[in-house]
């Protein structure tokens, strides 16, 4: 029997308007869901769309190298970049702008003429014996000693194949060139080494140039841990003879001593006496030649945690092997320590110092030390 009563026919029509509320909330929440994931959709496909990306950002897929021959007016991203040898992949998206901002810093050094001296070295011998070559990955890297080398040289030991791991790589082999299987880019024709100069990946590493003098000289001076005794009894009497100011002090080799060497101007009748071993206080330049060799990126020890890993990507070795693990704070600028070796030394004889490396502050971006040169 119909409900005829006004309370009952209330209750029903109140019944059916809530459940047309809940219907009509229903469906406009399936259409917001279907609004969203149609959007969705749209966002996905043109963030996949390779035309959504401007022209100029297509650089930032490469990986420039410096050119030295390139005139200060000429446009500073043209074909003249050219890839490491490698197209990156989508996981490898786009190369970190500090990269190329240091290899663009190294092209616009070189062009200055007032630096040309500090700057410029020929690509000698001297150079050529400092490069390291692995043929197997295409690979060259320049030493720079005491800029933690001795990683990278058994990162190349493991990958021409000489031990399987890094770990298995004994210490007294690293450095011994007849048994850790690295040959020098000096060992191959002309003709070879052109072509690996101008095909392969290479790199190499630099730290705040006057820390690196006090890695130097504490290690070949104070501690010595190699046991190479020509360091103590034939290099620094050598420098003791000639720029000691007081004569009657007796002690050894002092850093004083050791400033005042390599500001000397004319050092490098010295230098000759001492051979190959001054390649631990040498300025980058006379390493590695940064203006006449392109080279495809500069790690710099500050910032190695990052800088290692990114080399071995750009390389396409990180598959094959890894960085040694650095310990927390090593590579760190220690401000501190640089000042208290510099305490009490002439501010004349610091200024020669940065006069001489000036260069590589310059090249590689570090600051001019001028809370030791005011």
């Amino acid at each position: 029997m119909k409900n005829t009563h006004p309370q009952g026919r209330i209750t029903e029509w109140l019944t059916f308007d809530n459940m047309h509320h809940q219907w009509l909330l229903l469906a406009a929440c399936f259409w917001v869901i279907f609004m969203f994931m149609v959007a969705s959709k749209f966002i996905t496909l043109t963030f996949k769309d390779p035309d959504a990306y401007s022209a100029k950002q297509e650089f930032l897929f490469l990986t420039a190298v410096p050119d030295a021959g390139k005139l200060p007016g000429e446009n500073r991203f043209s074909e003249e970049l050219k890839p490491t040898g490698k197209v990156l992949s989508d996981s490898r998206l786009i190369q970190p702008l500090v990269y190329m901002e240091r290899l663009e810093l190294i092209r616009n050094v070189c062009r200055d003429e007032a630096l040309k001296n500090l700057s410029h070295t020929a690509v000698s011998k001297f150079v050529l014996d400092r490069i390291f070559v692995c043929d197997k990955h295409k690979i060259l890297f320049c030493q720079t000693p005491k800029v933690g080398n001795t990683q990278w040289k058994k990162v190349l030991i493991v990958l021409n194949g000489a031990f399987p791991s890094i770990e298995e790589i004994p210490e007294n082999v690293v450095h011994d060139h007849e048994k850790n299987g690295l040959p020098r880019l000096s060992s191959f024709s002309d003709a070879e080494i052109q072509k690996r100069l101008k095909t392969y990946f290479k790199f190499f590493i630099v730290r705040d140039p006057f820390e690196r003098l006090i890695s130097a000289f504490k290690d070949k001076f104070v501690h010595n841990p190699r046991f190479e005794p020509w360091y103590r009894h034939e290099i620094a009497p050598g420098i003791i003879r000639k720029y000691r100011r007081n004569r009657t002090e007796t002690r050894g080799i002092q850093f004083e001593d050791f400033v005042r060497y390599l500001g000397d101007p004319n050092h490098r009748w010295l230098d000759l006496q001492f051979g190959d071993h001054i390649i631990h206080w040498v300025t980058y330049v006379e390493l590695c030649a940064p203006c006449e060799i392109k080279y495809s990126v500069i790690g710099h020890h500050e910032t190695l945690e990052d800088d290692a890993p990114y080399i071995l990507k750009e390389a396409g070795i990180d598959h094959l092997v890894s960085y040694p693990t650095i310990p927390p704070g090593i590579t760190m600028y220690n401000k501190t320590k640089v000042e208290r070796y510099f305490l009490g030394i002439s501010k004349r004889d610091i200024r020669r110092l940065y006069a001489r490396f000036e260069g590589d502050f310059k090249l590689f971006g570090y600051q001019k030390p001028d809370f030791l040169l005011n």
